[in-house]
């Protein structure tokens, strides 16, 4: 269900996106825009692991230096039969993680210091063992798809403004101005959604690759209360990275409606303690 629900929110996207390029009609503005559009998300795609570790201060750690988090990672990632990822350790005391990378060969987690400080070593297990099931479910690629497909929706949005709606168009001036502002916003709402999906499917995924599904319900217990009362502030000035991490890092998140990257974590912990392993 989970992939079936991303599918079919991915292609209303993509119907949205069309329907725009439809309504503005003259071709050779939409094809520049999506041009532009496309080469800025192929080099955000290619280039997103690294810019997001070196936004978070990310520092790669190996064997040597922090051997229980790496022989875990190990180890997870043989459970998982996944290529062995890049591990980074983030300097803050805000317990969360995320994974990030464009296909299993190229792929990284990262987890804080508060992480590592505040939980148990079988909770850190199931945190890992979610970030890995992003990996292996290329949740980092199909969110790099919808952030692509978003960008460009709001680049023709833009365009809007200047050509008027196209030759063609028959909307008025009052139908242009709720397409400009109505379709990034529709656009952001599914893009959470599918976010949200995902998060689904890797704690499902995550706890199998543990074994261990209460390690996991656990962790989010307490990365949840600590999220409320302990700062990020990283990603409290750069937003648009919170679908990133296990927890929602921002303190307005109160509300799991459609503004909402993440699920509720008590429904993600209520399905963890109902699964059968």
């Amino acid at each position: 269900m989970g992939y079936l629900k991303t599918t079919l929110l991915m292609a209303g996207l993509t119907a949205l996106f069309m329907g725009i390029g439809f309504m503005i009609g003259g071709g050779g503005g939409m094809i520049i825009a999506l041009i532009l559009a496309v080469g800025m998300n192929v080099y955000s795609w290619w280039n997103s692991d690294k810019m997001v570790l070196r936004y978070y201060k990310a520092k790669q750690v190996d064997q040597s230096t922090v051997p229980e988090l790496y022989n875990m990672v190990v180890q997870l990632a043989e459970n998982a039969q996944l290529p062995m990822p890049k591990v980074y350790i983030i300097e803050n005391d805000q317990p969360n993680a995320f994974a990030t990378g464009r296909n299993p060969e190229n792929a990284a987690v990262a987890a804080t210091t508060g992480l590592l400080r505040r939980l148990s070593s079988g909770e850190v297990a199931g945190v890992m063992a979610h970030e890995l099931a992003h990996i292996k479910n290329r949740d980092t690629l199909i969110m790099t798809m919808t952030a692509s497909i978003a960008g460009a929706i709001s680049m023709l949005a833009n365009m809007m403004m200047f050509m008027g709606g196209g030759r063609d168009n028959r909307m008025g001036i009052i139908g242009t101005l709720a397409v400009m502002f109505l379709a990034p916003f529709a656009a952001s709402i599914v893009q959470m959604a599918i976010s949200r999906s995902r998060e689904y499917e890797a704690d499902r995924v995550g706890a199998e690759i543990c074994g261990k599904p209460d390690w996991l319900a656990d962790a989010l217990g307490k990365i949840a209360l600590k999220a409320k009362v302990i700062d990020n502030n990283a990603a409290e000035k750069n937003p648009s990275t919170a679908h990133m991490f296990i927890i929602n890092p921002l303190h307005v998140h109160a509300i799991d409606g459609l503004f909402s990257t993440h699920p509720k974590t008590e429904e993600r912990i209520r399905r963890l303690r109902a699964m059968n392993i």
